[in-house]
């Protein structure tokens, strides 16, 4: 018997790991769940599963949560998010905590679940590009497994599965191109909302969506990848591969590459993260047919086309506070573009302007990190509302 704690249990992720663990009934148990505002999805997850905690994003909501099921331990906001992520039942079984929220709201709980001792299985890409080094030093001093659930780092980590990680040569991370691969950069200027949200290979969130579109996305994989792997920046790649079946691949010192392929189905990734290092069935899973793909496609990213990777490319290299403004700024941007308060290009324009004007803080701590984050946010949102005035 396994423990499940899911933070973000009503998005994207989040409702594919569900889809899982009515694979895994017998043997993992949903025990605390988190979620936004969608209390109709909440509502039916719980009266499923049964979990012993519940956190809504709105006190209103937990409020109902207590009238309809007052046997329920319920939370809400962030100090219920903590106490969600470190949920203790009580009992000897392992917990593992699925991280599925979206943006640097991710960041506190998955350290305060590392410090409880819990696996923790990572699709919150924010936590390691915010905060990577304190993260990991926090994963090695509380000897905890992190498994990470984005597909290209679960293909990386099912690459090196038996390796020797001083044997690697080159992480290649694989890129779909998002929505607009194929148009050029005067394309781009009159793009909209609903454009930019129909990606061609992957059903996912519509802030992860448009992250794929600036391919903002690959470049906070390319720190990921950094972080979870241990690896130089100059040793990590990226090529655009258009239909997602190579998830990603290990380069070693012989010129050997391994690769990890399978159709765009973010259930595996999910179920390997929970049962690692077992693999399960998972209900209505499409196996790929290599004669009915046929031909696959490589390209090499144009730094020029999708500046964003560059500039994630950049401020890992450059470290301390930088990563924590690129996400920052991302994020900001990304809610005003989905808002419909500034252009698709006007993103790349928001995030390169705080960059260049950051004064670094060298190693900053986890609440200069957070703090950092929320000011930078405030301060690109009020200044874009003003000038929409």
């Amino acid at each position: 018997m396994k423990n499940i704690i899911l933070l973000g249990a009503t998005g994207s992720i989040g409702t594919q790991t569900i889809e899982v663990l009515r694979d895994l009934s017998n043997q993992y148990r949903l025990v605390s769940f988190s979620f936004g505002k969608n209390l109709s999805k909440a509502i039916s997850i719980i009266n499923e599963f049964k979990p012993r905690y519940v956190c809504s994003e709105l006190k209103e909501h937990a409020d109902i949560l207590k009238n309809i099921f007052p046997y329920l331990q319920v939370g809400y906001g962030s100090e219920g998010l903590l106490e969600c992520a470190t949920f203790d039942v009580g009992d000897h079984y392992p917990t593992t905590v699925v991280n599925a929220l979206v943006g640097s709201l991710g960041l506190k709980p998955t350290v305060a679940a590392i410090r409880k001792g819990y696996t923790i299985a990572l699709a919150n890409k924010e936590t390691l590009v915010t905060a990577g080094k304190i993260v990991t030093e926090e994963v090695r001093k509380h000897q905890v497994t992190l498994v990470p659930i984005d597909s290209e780092h679960s293909a990386i980590f099912q690459c090196l599965h038996g390796e020797n990680h001083k044997n690697i040569k080159r992480i290649i991370l694989t890129a779909s191109g998002g929505a607009f691969r194929d148009k050029t950069r005067d394309q781009l200027e009159d793009v909209t909302v609903e454009e930019a949200l129909r990606h061609p290979n992957w059903s996912m969130g519509s802030k992860i969506t448009i992250d794929s579109a600036t391919m903002m996305n690959k470049g906070f994989e390319v720190i990921e990848a950094h972080f979870l792997f241990n690896v130089d920046y100059d040793s990590i790649a990226t090529v655009l591969h258009r239909e997602s079946i190579i998830h990603s691949l290990v380069e070693f010192h012989d010129t050997a590459i391994l690769a990890q392929l399978g159709t765009p189905d973010m259930k595996v990734p999910i179920a390997y993260a929970l049962t690692y290092p077992d693999r399960i069935m998972i209900s209505n899973a499409k196996p790929l047919d290599l004669t009915e793909v046929g031909t696959l496609h490589f390209e090499k990213v144009d730094f020029t086309r999708f500046p964003c990777l560059k500039y994630a490319y950049d401020a890992g290299i450059i470290g301390h506070s930088l990563p924590t403004v690129l996400n920052a700024a991302n994020e900001a941007a990304v809610k005003l573009f989905l808002e419909g308060k500034i252009k698709f290009l006007d993103i790349e324009k928001i995030i390169y302007e705080n960059l260049e004007q950051h004064k670094l803080i060298k190693d900053p701590d986890l609440e200069t990190i957070i703090q950092l984050d929320k000011e930078l946010k405030e301060r690109i949102i009020s200044s874009a509302e003003r000038r929409a005035l």
